[in-house]
């Protein structure tokens, strides 16, 4: 049995049938790269390549100009006032070269000077005063050494000892005694050596036994060192 549709319904049916062929052979080309070769043929290159331009960069706006300073209000300098008219010149009486006949004559004198003036040049400035005289110069202490050969005295002459008189020793000793204010001699010691030792105790011993004149500063006893000197000769 063959069904019949009427012709509005084929219709219908074709275009049904050619709309879905359309899709299905569209999507077919875009999965096959059909419909992108289409178009670079339908659309002109450069208008591909308008499209696929890349953007130009941005230039940026020139920097404003730097404000410039404001002129400045000149001042104008006051104008110096104008000098004031100088008065006129006045007549001046002038003297005559030739005195009148009938003028008096006489001499001018100077004036006097004045009595105070005159007594300061009459009498001379006073002299400067002179300047003081430095003090004088006070007078050193007058100083008395110490003496051991005074005859009240009576002091000793340091023995010779025997020993040395028999291997013939001799020589000066130069004792360095302290004499104290009442004459007596506290301390003693060698200053300058016979060379012999034995000769040396002896004088020694023999100066700190004696008694003395105390040396004196300006007349009153005083404490002092004294240097006395002892000689041992082989007669």
């Amino acid at each position: 049995m063959t069904f019949y549709a009427p012709p509005s319904v084929q219709r219908r049916l074709l275009i049904v049938a050619a709309v879905l062929s359309f899709h299905v052979a569209g999507l077919w080309a875009l999965q096959s790269g059909l419909l992108r070769r289409a178009v670079e043929r339908v659309i002109p290159v450069h208008i591909m390549a308008e499209l696929i331009e890349a953007p130009q960069p941005e230039i940026a706006p020139p920097p404003p100009a730097p404000p410039t300073e404001k002129a400045r209000p000149v001042s104008t300098a006051p104008k110096p006032p104008k000098p004031a008219a100088a008065p006129a010149p006045q007549p001046l009486a002038l003297a005559s070269p030739t005195p009148a006949p009938d003028a008096p004559t006489g001499v001018t004198e100077p004036d006097p000077a004045p009595p105070a003036l005159l007594a300061a040049v009459s009498e001379p400035a006073p002299a400067p005063p002179s300047p003081p005289s430095p003090p004088a110069t006070p007078a050193p202490p007058r100083l008395e050494l110490p003496s051991s050969s005074a005859d009240y005295l009576s002091n000793p002459r340091p023995p010779y000892p025997p020993l040395s008189k028999r291997l013939g020793e001799q020589g000066k000793v130069v004792v360095r005694v302290f004499i104290e204010a009442n004459g007596t001699a506290s301390k003693a010691d060698v200053r300058s050596s016979s060379g012999y030792d034995r000769l040396d105790q002896t004088a020694l011993q023999t100066v700190l036994k004696w008694r003395y004149v105390p040396g004196k500063r300006n007349g009153v006893a005083e404490a002092m060192w004294f240097n006395v000197p002892i000689s041992f000769v082989l007669d």
